[in-house]
């Protein structure tokens, strides 16, 4: 007869493999939904995995909010992201304090060593497809002050209204209006900053906005001071065409997948669902702008080694009827790359960041290729083996190389 205390044993080492097959089961599904297949040539891999699985975690609870009708899916993005807000903090290099310019939220990055000269300046645009970000976010925060800090700079990081509570022209013209308040010269001037020595950055969406200022103010009467850099890092610069090679190419990849461009670019212009239906199908732009198309033409626009066999496909041609709703999406300052090429002349020297895997990489070099035959002077950095969002994953090595890269270019041409 066996024993009680046998029977006890037997059965406690029985919940007990079922405890560990459980555990076993779990851990293999969090791995697998963890996992990323990256390419070869991506580093520490495991990072970008992990960062990738706190974004998607993050698009699946605010969809799922929105399937339900509890939450727009760009509000429920906004609350998950504000965990990465950082309070005004100075330090013993660099003096930080929230303020406003003309009633534009903006923080400023002034270097606590005296000098007796002027010093550069730098206005700064943050990201977040014109839907989230701030100039608050830790990454932004500091990158901010290694820029003032190693160029002895005061850097404008500026904030502006977002969709879908707001849309376009209010996220331009709320960039514009920071950035005419710095530039008058009293301003400069009680602050100490250089007015031959002033420069406009943004990542992403602020690229966007950095480039369409950058343009507007050569048609401005009232500013009399000119930039002399800008640099636009991984920026989104068109809406005209979501077939390019970089959207085919990397449609699915980690950070900013082609639907969720797509999706910001629609809510940039409305919550109106048919506008972000007729840009996923690429049949948006009436019949009657189709002569723009020849200012965003990749076969065209592209080096060779980035077209890699993909063949052109002239976009079908949408209603006129979501053209004359949402006349944005044919405006030059949503997209600058429809500038003409008289337009682009007159603008300063130029830094464009561009990453391998990113849906917005062709913008960014068609961009290059239409400044460089304009007759600017651009200076091209391509990353390779590396995503959207790169210089604010200072956690990684490709990320730190990058904003190492981009500060040491302003510190030697602004």
């Amino acid at each position: 007869m066996i024993s009680n205390t046998v029977l006890l044993k037997k059965q406690n080492s029985y919940n007990m493999g079922k405890k560990y097959f459980v555990f076993l089961i779990l851990g293999v599904l969090l791995a697998a939904y963890i996992y990323e297949p990256l390419p070869d040539n991506v580093e520490e891999q495991w990072k970008i995995m992990l960062l990738n699985t706190f974004l998607k975690t993050s698009s699946y609870l605010a969809l799922f909010a929105e399937i339900l009708g509890l939450n727009h899916f760009m509000k429920s993005m906004t609350l998950f992201s504000r965990i990465q807000g950082f309070p005004p903090t100075s330090d013993e290099n660099i003096i930080v304090r929230d303020t406003t310019f003309n009633d534009i939220p903006v923080r400023i990055y002034v270097p606590q060593q005296k000098t007796k000269s002027l010093r550069r300046g730098l206005f700064y645009i943050h990201g977040g497809g014109w839907c989230l970000g701030s100039n608050d976010y830790y990454t932004y925060d500091l990158l901010s002050r290694w820029t003032a800090d190693r160029l002895d700079a005061v850097v404008i990081s500026t904030n502006y209204r977002l969709a879908p509570k707001y849309h376009f022209p209010v996220q331009f013209e709320d960039v514009y209006t920071a950035l005419k308040w710095f530039l008058d010269p009293q301003i400069l001037e009680s602050y100490g900053v250089d007015p031959g020595r002033i420069g406009i950055s943004g990542d992403s969406a602020g690229g966007n906005l950095a480039a369409a200022a950058a343009q507007q103010l050569l048609e401005d009467p009232d500013i009399k001071i000119k930039l002399k850099v800008q640099t636009l890092i991984y920026p989104a610069l068109q809406n005209f065409d979501f077939d390019l090679p970089s959207y085919r190419e990397n449609a699915h990849y980690p950070v900013l997948s082609k639907s969720l461009m797509i999706r910001f670019w629609s809510e940039y212009f409305t919550t109106d669902r048919s506008l972000k239906k007729a840009m996923f199908s690429n049949q948006h732009i009436p019949l009657e702008s189709s002569h723009l198309f020849k200012f965003v033409n990749w076969s065209s626009l592209l080096p060779e080694k980035f077209k890699k066999g993909h063949i052109y496909k002239i976009p079908t041609h949408g209603s006129s009827e979501l053209a004359k709703k949402y006349p944005g999406i044919l405006d030059v300052k949503a997209s600058p790359l429809l500038a003409d090429d008289s337009k682009l002349r007159g603008l300063p020297l130029t830094y464009v960041i561009t990453c391998q895997y990113d849906v917005l990489r062709d913008d960014g070099l068609m961009y290059v290729t239409r400044l460089q035959n304009s007759g600017v002077r651009v200076i091209h950095n391509h990353i390779e083996g590396a995503f959207h969002g790169t210089l604010s994953f200072l956690f990684t090595k490709v990320g730190y190389r990058a904003a190492d890269q981009y500060i040491n270019w302003l510190h030697e041409n602004l």
